[in-house]
């Protein structure tokens, strides 16, 4: 069997040209307007609208294949300022904005301070479970999440081994993949491990991969709440 496994999932960019239309008030689209009129909203529905098939291939995968222990959180969304949060906690257009402001830097306190507060709180409620894996479904190149989530959850944290060399949109595509497969990739463990190689062959077209991979979601097309 496998053993129990958490997911974090890195951030979509507020600052990019897609989360403009989002914080522009004239927008007319059915995620503004509700941001606009004062609604909380999701925030896997944000920053999937925001990310495109990169979340959207993060976030599937994760509620497609999370299996944490009892009373912890399987799906995780690393935030620019509110530490580790669940993907399906709402967010208001006041809180984007202030997330926008921030940079994700390791000299930048506002961020780095709660996400090294709720990794380490993810260390101690997994501490009954020593066979318990994270796993990191962000950037491994770069050193903005890799260190601080070492430092709290040590060799547990892993990441799959075919995001090497890929960018954003192969690796969205290439989890989708695995989503409509109904296959885990393969994780290895973080410490020590090659994070940089040559980009890889590129995906083979898949028409209808999207809905494949939706429908092998849990609770089937839209998966959890």
């Amino acid at each position: 069997m496998s053993p129990p496994r958490i997911f974090l999932l890195s951030p979509a960019n507020l600052g990019g040209e897609r989360a403009a239309f989002i914080f522009n008030p004239a927008a007319r689209f059915d995620l503004a307007r509700r941001l606009h009129a004062g609604e909380a909203v999701m925030m896997g529905e944000v920053f999937t609208f925001v990310s495109g098939l990169y979340f959207r291939g993060k976030l599937s995968y994760a509620l497609a294949f999370a299996a944490p222990p009892p009373g912890v959180e399987g799906t995780l969304v690393i935030t620019p300022d509110k530490g580790l949060r669940p993907a399906w906690e709402n967010v208001t257009l006041a809180g984007l904005r202030r997330s926008k402001g921030i940079d994700i830097d390791l000299t930048e306190p506002r961020y780095t301070k709660p996400l090294m507060r709720d990794a380490l709180k993810l260390a101690t409620a997994l501490a009954p479970h020593p066979e318990a894996e994270v796993v990191l479904l962000g950037s491994i190149a770069s050193g903005k999440y890799v260190e601080l989530l070492q430092a709290a959850l040590g060799a547990r944290l892993r990441f799959p081994s075919e995001f090497v060399g890929r960018g954003d949109m192969s690796r969205g595509g290439l989890l989708l993949r695995a989503v409509a497969a109904g296959r885990e990739l393969d994780y290895v463990p973080l410490a020590g491990a090659v994070r940089h190689g040559p980009r890889p062959p590129r995906l083979k077209p898949q028409p209808g991969i999207l809905g494949r991979a939706l429908r092998n979601l849990p609770g089937g097309p839209r998966g959890k709440p």
